[in-house]
This record gives structure tokens, sequence and C-alpha cells, in this order.
């Protein structure tokens, strides 16, 4: 039996299309800060790395701390939401993340900068999760599609615009790559203040409120040295060796526990009964993999076009343009024809296989390919994001109560998030140890002697090193990249299965389910102290979906 709860009627969700977008600048530019602080730094992240003095390794993880963090507080957020203020919890986390960004730009080293961006991590995952359970809570599933097409301007922005300002900032000598940390923090400010003037969302109170801590604590602590495993192992220690048996064991040990935990708690922070739906399951298993290939491939790009191709941090902005016009054009197209249409699945079936196309596309190159072609695959990686990865979260928040809401989409970015955790560290270490064994192959058959810090493990500050070795280097960083995007492809294909056996839907139009709409419009009447509604029944909406429609005694 679900907590007694109390409904403030008194801030009702926007109603008007006027009402909704004003709502809505405020969640956008949110986003957009979310997102903005992840490709102005991607982009500029080898010169940083550089500068401080970082390794390989160093450079994996200041990009998957944020990600571990992001992963570990989304399901908390999430569930936080469907208990306290939503507003009130966004502007908490956007306040974390201020506090992450500032303390990030003024790291001496790799790993004061990987701390600080663990911190960072914590609002961004809050930032991710509540923006799409307040925009939820605003606009019916049917309907969001229509509006999909702002979310993929804010998107297209933030990874166009980002990129670019990354680079420009890393090459003008008078700010910095401090300021790509800085940059973020007046415009997130901007967006505390917007919101507080412009989202008045219902707020739910409930008495007996539990926060499951344990769990909390098992399925961070698992994913945590399952990823510090993937780090080490074959470099620092052997695959069959003790650290193994007790880093990998430890870590299923520790998601079993977490797993016992949940099916057992009273307010689990990733709730079982929902995670383990059909449809929900199979969306969870489909953003995995899409979270694996995306964020594991893209985060490399930068790399190869700076290290492996010898562009400036500003040049390469430019160069990953491609991608992200696909992510705008895609999302904006398959967004308005699924609010035309109601029906979903053919698009994120349809984005998942662009996806792995264009990831094999990207699977074929080195350090002398094309740009042109280049650009057509991350294109089509881009089209493929588009299409796939905000019509999962979509399909899940159609299938779940309003109550659910928070705990539904934030389960669904968790798993998103931590595929890409996941795919951030495997590829990482699969690139830091091709670019090891070629780097040592081939300064052996130019008789160069192999010690030092030349290997792919070693310093990222390529202008230090002597000109025979620098022109190693890069062609192995050039040459190493295409073998981690064959590995995207073959994980994005298990994006493709689970898409495929998603049971087609039509998109409801109501906000809540009829059945969950009926009970909290009772208990509204209730608390407010109006008379009870007698009748509350479905009548077709005209879109094939059915709506309630209440009548007072």
């Amino acid at each position: 039996m679900s907590a007694p709860q109390a409904v403030d009627a008194s801030a009702a969700a926007p109603k008007t299309t006027r009402q909704t977008i004003e709502a809505l600048s405020g969640l956008l530019l949110v986003l957009f800060v979310a997102m903005l602080s992840g490709t102005v730094v991607s982009i500029a992240l080898p010169k940083i790395i550089g500068a401080l003095e970082g390794t390989q390794t160093q450079y994996t993880w200041v990009v998957t701390a944020t990600l571990l963090t992001a992963t570990a507080a989304t399901p908390v957020w999430g569930k936080l939401a469907d208990l306290f203020n939503k507003k009130l919890l966004i502007q908490v986390a956007i306040g974390i993340f201020v506090v992450g960004s500032v303390v990030s730009g003024f790291a001496q080293d790799a790993g004061q900068l990987i701390a600080a961006r663990a911190f960072q991590g914590l609002g961004v995952g809050g930032l991710q999760a509540l923006v799409q359970v307040a925009i939820a809570a605003m606009i019916p599933p049917r309907e969001r599609g229509r509006y999909n097409g702002y979310l993929g301007a804010v998107m297209a922005l933030a990874t166009v615009g980002g990129p670019l300002l990354g680079g420009l900032i890393a090459d003008t000598s008078w700010l910095g790559w401090r300021w790509c940390f800085f940059i973020g923090v007046p415009i997130a400010v901007i967006a505390m203040l917007v919101l507080q003037f412009t989202l008045h969302l219902p707020t739910v109170r409930r008495d007996d409120v539990k926060i499951d801590y344990l769990g909390i604590t098992l399925i961070s602590s698992g994913v945590s040295l399952l990823l510090i495993w993937i780090s080490f192992v074959d470099h620092s220690f052997a695959w069959l060796s003790w650290q193994t048996a007790a880093m990998a064991g430890g870590s299923v040990l520790l998601l079993a526990l977490a797993t016992l935990v949940e099916s057992r708690a009273a307010e689990p922070v990733v709730p079982l009964h929902i995670v383990t739906r059909r449809g929900t399951a199979l969306a969870i298993l489909a953003s995995l993999a899409v979270g694996m290939a995306m964020f594991g491939g893209a985060v490399f790009l930068g790399q190869y076009f700076q290290i492996g191709r010898g562009y400036t941090p500003t040049e390469s902005g430019l160069l990953t343009i491609p991608m992200m016009a696909g992510v705008l054009t895609s999302s904006i197209v398959s967004g308005r024809m699924i609010t035309r249409s109601g029906r979903v699945k053919p698009y994120i079936v349809t984005g998942a296989i662009v996806l792995v196309g264009g990831f094999a596309m990207l699977g074929t190159i080195d350090h002398l390919t094309p740009l042109w072609f280049v650009g057509l695959g991350m294109f089509a990686v881009g089209a493929g994001v588009g299409m796939s990865m905000q019509n999962l979260v979509l399909a899940v928040q159609n299938s779940v109560a309003l109550k659910d809401m928070g705990a539904a989409s934030s389960s669904v970015a968790f798993f998103r998030s931590l595929g890409g955790t996941i795919g951030v560290s495997v590829l990482g270490a699969i690139l830091a140890n091709r670019v090891t064994d070629q780097i040592t192959h081939d300064l052996a058959a130019a008789g160069i002697p192999t010690g030092g810090g030349s290997a792919g493990g070693g310093s990222l500050n390529i202008a230090a090193l002597p000109e025979p070795i620098r022109h190693i280097v890069t062609a192995a960083y050039g040459d190493a990249t295409g073998h981690i995007f064959i590995v995207s492809a073959g994980i994005a294909v298990v994006g493709v299965i689970a898409a495929l056996l998603l049971k087609p839907v039509t998109l409801r139009s109501s906000i809540d389910l009829p059945d969950a709409a009926r009970t909290a419009a009772v208990a509204a009447d209730a608390i407010d102290g109006a008379p009870a509604f007698d009748q509350v029944e479905l009548q077709p909406d005209g879109a094939g979906d059915n709506r309630p429609v209440t009548a007072r005694s």
C-alpha cells in the first residue's frame, strides 16, 4: 500500500502552450549547462591533461569520475523527486554543479581534477534526472514529441557550441583551459533564477520518507570497483590474478547484495517492480547499450583529431559538427513524427540501426582517413543517438504513473549513464593498451629505445616529445581509435536487439495513467475539503487514448 500523500493542488502544471514554453525555458537552460559542462571540457581535455602532465588512464578517469558519480546519484535524485519539491531539488543540484565547476577550474594536477569532477558529477546526475522528471510532470507523452525539437535544439547547441567554445578557450592565451570549467558558472546561476520565476509544479508531500542509503552505497561501490578493475587490468596486473579475483568478484558480490536489498527496501532507489517489466527492462537494456557506445565512442573523438591528426582544439570542435548536426536533425524530425503518429518504436529501432552503421564506418578510420568519410560516420552516429536516446526515456515514461515518474525516468538515466561510464572505461583501457603496443612496436622498428614516457600510459604532452617520437605517437593514436569504434558498434548491436523486442504502443495523451489520475484527483479533493468525485469515466480523446472525464455530485 502506498504511503499517505498530500498534494499541493495550488501549483498546477502549465496548461497553455505559452505557460509550458515559459516553464521549459528554465529547464532547457539547466539541460544546456549540464551538457555544456561535458562538451566544453571534452574537446579541450587533451590539452588539459597535457598541461597537468597526466596520463592516458587519467585522461579516461577525468570523464569516468563525472559519469560514475552522476550514475550513482541519478536514481537518488529521481527518488527524491517523487518525495519532495522538484524545483527546489533542481536548484540544489545546480548549486552542487557550480561548486564542482569552480573547484575543477582551480585544480593543480590531474588527481585534483578527477576528484573535483567526481563532485561535479553529483550535480550533473541531478540535473539530467530532474529535468526529465519535471518535463514529464508537465507534458503528456503524446505531446512530448512536439517539444523534443526544443530539447534537440538545446542538445545540438550544447554539443556543437560546446566543442567550439572549449577549443576557442583552450587556444586563447589570455583565457586558458581553466575557463572551460568556469564558463558554465554564470549560465548555471541564470538558470537557477529563471527556474524560480517560471517553473511551477505540484508538490507531493509524504510523511514516511525513507531513503535507501544501503542500496545507494552497495550500487555505487559495486560499480566503482568494477570500473577500477577495468581501468587497471592487463597493464597493472594480469587478467588471471588475485587482484582480478578480488575486484571482479567483489563487484559481483556487492551488486548481488544490492539487488537483494532493493527487493526488500521500503523505498528502493532502483525499484525492481518497475525495471523488471518487459518494456522498461528492454528500454533500459537498449539505453545501456546506446550509452556505452555513444559516450565511450564520442569521448575519444577530440583525442583522435588533436593527437592522432594534429588539429588544434578549435579545429577539432569544428570537425565534430557533423555528429551534432545528426543529433539535431534526427531528434527534431523524429519528435514531430512521433507526436503525429503516437508511435515511438519504429524510430527507436531505426536510430539503433543507424547508430551501429555509423560506428561501423568509424571503425575503419586511421590517421590518414579522409575527413569527409569521418564526418559521414559521425553524422550517422549523431542521427542514431538523436532518434533513440530520448525516445527510450519517453517509452518508459509512457508506461508508468505520475507518482513513479521520477523513479522510472531516473532508472533509465541511471543505466544509460552506467553504460556510458563502463563504455568510457572499457574503451579507454582498450585504446591505452593498443596505443602502448603500437608505439612500442614502432619505436623498436625505428631503432629508438622504448623506455621513458612515450608509451600509451605516459604523458599526453605531445608537444614536448622529439619529432621522430611525436610522429610515432600521433600515428598510433590515429590508428588505434578505429578499433574502439568497432567495439562500440558491437555494443550498439545489443541496443538494436532490445529495440526490436519492444512492444509497439501508442503514446497516451494524458500526463498520468487514467487509473492513477482518478486516484490522485479524489485524494486532492478530499484534502481540499471539496466533495469527492462521484464518477470518473474514461472517454476517447480523439487520438486513440483514454482520458479521465470527471463529474461532481
